[in-house]
Formats: C-alpha cells, structure tokens, sequence
C-alpha cells in the first residue's frame, strides 16, 4: 500500500485566478494605488511630449531627449537603489516616493523651456528608481507562488489599461484645456496612491542574520558588495539572465521607434494630437488584450516559447508600421507590439521573482529594470540620429530586422542555457 501511494502522480499546484489574487489585501491596494498613479503619469508625459511636438515643434532628437530624461536616472540608479530598498522599510519608501513626485510634477506647471522640463523629468524618475523595486518586493512577500503570475498580468493590465486611456484623454485635454490640467491630475494621482498605500500594514520577511549585520554598518564598500551580489547572481542564473535579456532585446527595439510615434503620425499620417493618442493606446490595447491570454497559455507553453515568439512579433509589429503609412495599420502594428510583448513581461518577472532570494529580490528587480531600461535608452539614442538620416519609417523597417536577429540570438542563448543545465 504504501508503495502504491509513494508512485502516485503528484498534481500541480493549481494558480490562482485573478480574483484570488486581487482577495489579497495587500496587493489589491497596491494595483489600485499603481492604476491611479499611472493614470496621472500618462496624462503629464503625453502631455509634455504633445506641447513638444505640436506647439513647439521640436525636433526628434529633442522629443527623444524627453523620453531620455525620464529613463536615464533609472537606468544608472536602478542597481544603487535596490540595495536601498532591501534594507529600507516598505510601505515607508512607497507613502514617501508619492509624495515627493507629487510635488516634484507641480514645477512642470512654471516651465515649457526644454532643459527645465529635462531636470523635472530627471527628477520624477530618480524617486521612481526607489519606488519600483519596493512595489515588486512587497508584491512577492504577500502573493504566493501560485498566484505571481496571475499577480504580474494585473500589474501589466493596470499599467497598460492606463496606457491606452492616457494617451487619448491626454490629447483631448491638452487640446481643450491645455497641458496644466494633465500635471494637476498627476499631482492628485500621487497623493491618491501614497493615501491607499497609508492604508495598510506592509512588511517584509526577516533578512537572515548575516544580511542584517551587513546592512547595518552602512559602508561604501558593503554597498559596492551588496551592489555586485546581485549582479553576480543574474550572471551565474542561466534562466534569469536569459530572461533579462530577453526583455532587454525587446525594449531596445521599442526604446528605437517609441518615441518617434509623435513625428511618424504628423510627418507619415498628417494627422494632429488626437491621432497621436489613439495610435499610441493601440500598444496599451495590445498588452491588455495580451496579459490574460499569457496567463492561460502558459500551462501548456513553455516561458522560452512564449519569450520567443514574443521578441518575433515585436518585429512583425514594427515591419508593419513601416511598410504601411496608414492609421489602421499603425494602430494595428502598435496592438501587435504591445500584445507580443506580454509575452516577455510576464513570464519574465514571475521567474525572477519564484527563483530570487527575498533578501536579494530588490536588488534583483532593481537591477533587471536597470538593465532593460539602458537597453530601452540606447535605442531611444540611436533613434534619433537615425531618424534624422534615414526617416522614420526606415527606423521602424531596421527596428523589424533588429527584433528578429535578437529572437535567433536568443533561441541560441536558451540553447545553450539548456544544454549547461
């Protein structure tokens, strides 16, 4: 009998629906707080980018530089900031961070010059390279294992859902009232999230003994080591190093055409800021549409595939935006983009979040968005000058081949990933 007991198949863990998920205390405030949060921030970027582009007629070098001002602090602070977070009480560091954006968003109400709007932006995403990683810690200390990824898809579903309303209620706004009215309801969405974040008990786990000592002493040195700890641990983790470069092959490529969007719809469309908006959504469309339908794929396709498949339709979005200068298309092409791209997000966070140490995780997560973000802001460097070269839509045409080299590349790395393992 007991032989026949030990052989039995054993089920796997069943995971947890969305509205589990979302039964959770914790992380149903915390989904709330990020959707009001993100709605403001939408309004007040599109805003800035709609005035750069249709009152003050920059440049797309100067409306990438936009783009550039908000990811740079993220990307260099990203690693510095997660050894922060993991010493730093939770729900402090996010109540704080809110509030400091709130009012940092009040000074683009004084200025329309570009270098100031530049310093403002820097700013805002300075605050926000301490916020992130502690969001993604507090969500995996209070959601179990079963439910990370239906946890992630919300968090994407929330962002993206703010992502399609914002860009078209930002140009409608912009166009009746004027862009002060975006950065007031900004100013309102962070006071709003640090409120409902107030709301609740948010602690972490116990750091072990060792950890603990080493946080104390403050040092620089410990900082540098706790610094290359968690680098170290992405390098010598053969999935999460595929996975992170996976997103960052992704995010180069939407780093190149992102903001570019505003120029190709008044220079390749002809058409004015509401146009604008619509198209950009359609990329917050697709990842919304995307997100549920990850989520039920993955019990039966493996995360390599869908990563995969997901770098492969970034291209095939961004070879239709270039090819086909007409308003369905484009707005197909960005629903085809954001879609695909669901593919890699969400697979990709719940696997880091399942196999990283609790006391390394904000290094981890910090380091990770510091990594896909630089990837982010080198396109949006080259996207420039090249724009300026060879056009925009030629951007979109190498952005296409780019995704599709990066897919082969990264089908030979997990390979090879596979073959070590």
């Amino acid at each position: 009998m007991a032989t026949n007991v030990a052989t039995q198949p054993v089920s796997p863990p069943v995971p947890m629906t969305f509205r589990e998920v979302l039964g959770i205390t914790v992380m149903r405030r915390v989904w709330f707080a990020q959707i009001i949060s993100l709605a403001g921030d939408f309004l007040a970027l599109f805003a800035v980018i709609s005035v750069a582009t249709y009152r003050l007629h920059w440049t797309p070098q100067q409306v990438t530089g936009i783009q550039i001002a908000y990811l740079l602090p993220l990307a260099l602070l990203g690693p510095l900031s997660g050894v922060f977070v993991d010493r730093w009480p939770l729900k402090p560091t996010l109540v704080s961070s809110d509030i400091i954006r709130a009012f940092l968003v009040l000074l683009l109400l004084t200025t329309t010059s570009m270098w100031p709007v530049f310093a403002i932006l820097c700013a805002l995403s300075c605050v926000s390279s301490f916020f992130a990683p502690a969001q993604t810690v507090t969500i995996r200390t209070y959601v179990p294992p079963t439910g990370l990824i239906s946890a992630n898809a919300l968090m994407q579903m929330g962002m993206m859902g703010m992502r399609i309303v914002g860009p078209a209620v930002a140009g409608a706004l912009v166009a009746a009232f004027g862009p002060h009215i975006c950065y007031q309801l900004d100013f309102v969405s962070f006071l709003a999230s640090a409120a409902l974040i107030g709301t609740v008990a948010i602690q972490r786990p116990p750091a072990p003994p060792k950890a603990a000592e080493a946080s104390a002493k403050g040092q620089v040195y410990t900082i540098l080591r706790d610094m290359s700890e968690g680098m170290r641990f992405i390098v010598h983790h053969a999935a999460i190093s595929f996975v992170v470069m996976a997103m960052a092959a992704g995010m180069f490529v939407i780093g190149c055409f992102g903001p570019l969007i505003a120029i190709y719809v008044r220079d390749s469309l002809h058409a004015k800021t509401l146009t604008f908006g619509f198209v950009s959504a359609s990329v917050g469309l697709g990842m919304l549409v995307g997100m549920p339908v990850i989520r039920r794929l993955s019990g039966s396709v493996s995360n390599s595939t869908l990563v995969l498949g997901g770098l492969a339709g970034i291209g095939l979005g961004a070879a239709i935006l270039g090819a086909i200068p007409w308003v369905g298309a484009s707005m197909l092409g960005c629903f085809t983009i954001g879609f695909t791209f669901a593919g890699i997000i969400v697979p990709a966070q719940t696997l880091i979040q399942r196999e990283t140490p609790n006391e390394l995780m904000g290094r981890i997560s910090s380091t990770m968005m510091s990594s896909v973000i630089f990837a982010q802001l080198l396109g949006l460097l080259l996207s420039g000058f090249l724009a300026e070269m060879f056009g925009v839509r030629m951007v979109f045409i190498l952005c296409a081949v780019l995704a599709w080299i990066m897919t082969a590349v990264g089908r030979m790395m997990l390979t090879d990933a596979h073959a070590g393992m």
